[in-house]
């Protein structure tokens, strides 16, 4: 049987009910037909409204000025004559990308499309460093034209070995796991050109070693929109993955670029300024055989 005290107890809460759902029908009236926000939900954020936008990466490219702007099948890259190497590259992933319909090949090329002639394989031989791809050859693994296209010198920087072979492959798994769980990302990858350069290599060119090497990422579905960067240093790391992440306008005032330039300011603004790295969860257990293994490739 309920006593006074319960019955006292659920008129309170019918009546809190009744207010709630009058002010829920006021505020529709006021605001036009949106529904009234969950007063009791504290996980709420401010998320930025999307806006419906041709979906293709040529969309999502940084602004690219005089550059030398080069458009392969499957990526976009802009290429620094100064540096003989990009100066970025951008490429869209896909889940339905995610699938292997063809074998690393490992048959590095000149890029011929590059007017003034993109640097050699023969430049790297004995300099230390590794040939290290921008679009990583296991993002193209579903055409083999794709996979062909990743081979390009002008994909090529010269890098670490145990940074490529540590954290950049361990940012470049990341992001394929990052794909799976978001169906769908706009990437922007290269090296910061913008800094001192660590050394210079090359038989045929002058080709830059960079100091450091940046990849910026865009989740523009719904039902949340998201970026973030990362600038990490070319040498061997022992600190995760977050350390290094970045909002999108601190990687364009390390770098000197201006990423996704086309969208509309409203969404380029708040989508650039901030990041949660809550939203890009990483994987422990590959950070851990990052440092036990292979930093020491």
């Amino acid at each position: 049987m309920m006593n006074k005290t319960d019955s006292k107890v659920g008129i309170q809460v019918a009546l809190l009910a009744a207010v709630i759902a009058i002010m829920g029908y006021a505020y529709k009236l006021l605001s036009g037909g949106e529904e009234m926000p969950d007063l009791f939900d504290e996980t709420q954020e401010e998320v930025v409204e999307y806006e419906d936008i041709e979906s293709t990466y040529e969309n999502f490219l940084p602004y690219y000025g005089n550059e030398n702007l080069i458009n392969h099948e499957y990526y976009t890259l802009c290429y620094s004559e100064k540096h003989e190497q990009a100066e970025w590259v951008a490429y869209e992933m896909d889940v339905r990308r995610l699938v292997k319909n063809a074998e690393r090949s490992d048959s590095f090329r000149q890029d011929h499309d590059i007017p003034t002639g993109s640097a050699a394989v023969d430049d790297y031989y004995g300099s230390g460093y590794d040939r290290g791809h921008l679009v990583p050859a296991a993002d193209m693994q579903f055409h083999p034209d794709a996979m062909y296209a990743s081979f390009l010198m002008s994909n090529i920087c010269p890098q670490v070995s145990s940074f490529n072979r540590g954290i950049w492959r361990e940012l470049e798994e990341q992001v394929r796991d990052w794909t799976r769980g978001y169906k769908h990302l706009y990437i922007v990858t290269g090296p910061v050109l913008s800094k001192r350069a660590k050394a210079r290599i090359g038989e045929t060119t002058d080709i830059t070693v960079p100091s450091a090497f940046y990849k910026v990422l865009l989740d523009y579905q719904e039902p949340e929109l998201k970026a973030v960067a990362f600038v990490i240093p070319n040498e061997k790391s022992e600190k995760p993955l977050d350390y290094y992440a970045i909002s999108v306008d601190e990687a364009e005032e390390i770098t000197g670029l201006d990423f996704f330039a086309d969208l509309p300011d409203r969404i380029e603004e708040k989508l650039e300024s901030n990041y949660n790295v809550g939203r890009w969860p990483f994987d422990e257990e590959r950070f851990k055989e990052r440092v036990s293994r292979w930093n020491k490739y």
